[in-house]
């Protein structure tokens, strides 16, 4: 039996506030970021829930928190530290703009976060949400702060048909929450909001029958399906990439090299290798790469096996290659390129495709953990590694091809 219809949208109901505190008192999760009101904390856990679950952050959060326990000691860590101790979390801009933003802390405000919303949003990697979450939740400023789940949350409550990602609308949600947020709790009503939205109201099957607030909720009084609202893009075909990397050994150790700190995986280590060309084989990609890539070939290459990968918005299936460079071979050195033992490596930040990769060397009983394929070979002394590339070594290089088009791990 339908419903009977409630009337159109309204101001919200002013004993919403007090329901749904009372319901947070008792059932906020003990997050590892709600042990205090420390702000730094509060910013790092915001910057990792921007792209990842709560359920996943967690980890990331304590690992990172761990290394980098305030912003003098994120201000000083080198990008590379940063990227390896926010390794698998992905989209690894967020770390990038949490060390840079840590550095004009330190210059600008003292190494203190400022409380005020201007402020925090002019700080790299701050936009409106995360700046309104930190002045709200850790210096209890009254604004509201609408993310993914607040937003859902609101239009469910309001009966709100419009798309929350239109700047109108979403200026409407807040509006509708800013006239119920309690004065003297800011940060646990915004709190509370994403708590509900995280646990009872799901995207695809709300909780209703759970939900402490149900009795002011326009959509659970109006509608046979709640959840239906707001109502959801349709999703669009997410593309596959074909790439094939070549792990490549001399003298017991692995040639890898730095991405550019800008785009997709920036500034993590990778195999060198890219996308293979409509018509190629996954070996002769493979050689192709190599070459216009490092200038270097291998005398043979065998197949590692296949990896399959999936991003965000595509997914990549990596053909793995495993060559090895004659051991008085001269090769090139140097930034952004870098030859390492497989445990130097586990020191650097690398792509979850990278790091599979390396699992697969190491499965397959062809390289010892300290020293590439050679058991009980010392790693190279950092003044080795370091050492400049010969003139021939240098001569032997070539640009990248124009039309090479990545497809990174």
């Amino acid at each position: 039996m339908a419903r009977e219809r409630a009337p159109g949208a309204g101001p919200l109901r002013a004993t919403l506030a007090p329901a749904l505190l009372d319901w947070f008192r008792a059932h906020r999760r003990p997050l590892p970021w709600r042990a205090d009101r420390d702000p730094y904390r509060l910013w790092v856990a915001e910057v990792l829930l921007q792209q990842t679950r709560v359920d996943q952050a967690a980890p990331y959060f304590e690992r990172f928190v761990r290394a980098f326990p305030s912003v003098a000691a994120l201000a000083d860590a080198s990008e590379a530290e940063v990227l390896k101790a926010w390794q698998g979390a992905g989209y690894y801009a967020r770390a990038r703009h949490l060390r840079a933003a840590a550095q004009e802390v330190r210059r600008r405000f003292g190494g203190v976060l400022p409380d005020d919303v201007e402020a925090l949003r002019s700080l790299p990697g701050i936009g409106d949400y995360i700046a309104c979450a930190i002045a709200s939740l850790a210096f209890d400023r009254p604004v509201v702060a609408l993310e993914a789940n607040g937003l859902r949350v609101a239009a469910r409550w309001t009966l709100e048909r419009g798309d929350p990602a239109r700047g109108p609308v979403r200026r409407r949600l807040g509006a509708a929450l800013a006239r119920v947020l309690p004065p003297d709790a800011p940060g646990a009503f915004n709190e509370a909001v994403m708590e509900l939205g995280e646990t009872v109201c799901l995207p695809r099957a709300p909780r209703c029958a759970a939900c402490p607030v149900a009795f002011a909720c326009r959509a659970f009084r109006t509608l046979e399906a709640p959840g239906s609202i707001p109502r959801r893009r349709p999703r669009r075909p997410r593309p596959r990439v074909r790439a094939a990397v070549v792990a490549l050994e001399w003298d017991g150790r692995w040639l890898v090299q730095r991405r550019p700190s800008s785009g997709l995986l920036g500034g993590l280590f990778e195999f060198p290798g890219g996308k293979i060309e409509p018509g190629e084989s996954p070996r002769a990609a493979a050689v192709r790469e190599l070459a216009e890539e490092t200038g270097l070939s291998a005398a043979e290459l065998r197949p590692v096996g296949v990896i399959r990968h999936a991003y965000s918005h595509f997914s990549v299936e990596l053909h793995v290659f495993r060559g090895r460079l004659p051991a008085r071979a001269d090769p090139p050195q140097g930034d952004p390129r870098r030859w390492v033992t497989l445990r130097a490596l586990d020191r650097l930040p690398l792509p979850k495709a990278t790091e599979r990769v390396v699992s697969r060397l190491r499965a397959a009983g062809r390289a010892s953990p300290g020293s590439g394929s050679r058991p009980g070979r010392r790693p190279a002394s950092r003044r080795a590694a370091s050492r400049p590339p010969s003139a021939p070594a240098r001569a032997r290089r070539t640009a990248p091809s124009a039309r090479r088009r990545r497809a990174r791990r």
